[in-house]
């Protein structure tokens, strides 16, 4: 089963497991599959993401129209518009802020 995993990059989860020991003949559980896994250390490279979005409300709050749409200001550093996502890097979830000032972006 080790050399199926390594062979295939250590993508291959459980149920790609199953798939190939049944295409030798060899009948063995999803979990007796997974405790195998887990006895060794293998993790699937496609089972590590585990990104929940948040869907509780408490840092929404009513925001008006204030720029009502002049960009034009000329002052530098008068209104900064900020934006924040989420980006995958190494198979690790990481915030990313940007903050761009509107009078010259």
């Amino acid at each position: 089963m080790g050399e199926i995993f390594n062979t295939n990059y250590r993508a291959y989860g459980t149920r790609r497991l199953q798939a190939e020991l049944r295409k030798q003949g060899i009948t063995v559980s999803r979990r007796r599959i997974g405790r195998i896994m887990a006895k060794n250390g293998w993790v699937s490279k496609y089972t590590c993401k585990k990104y929940c979005i948040h869907t509780e409300k408490s840092n929404e709050s009513p925001v008006g129209n204030e720029l009502n749409r002049e960009f034009n200001i000329g002052q530098p550093r008068k209104i900064l518009v900020t934006d924040l996502t989420y980006v995958r890097v190494k198979q690790r979830w990481h915030y990313l802020c940007v903050i761009v000032d509107i009078s010259n972006r």
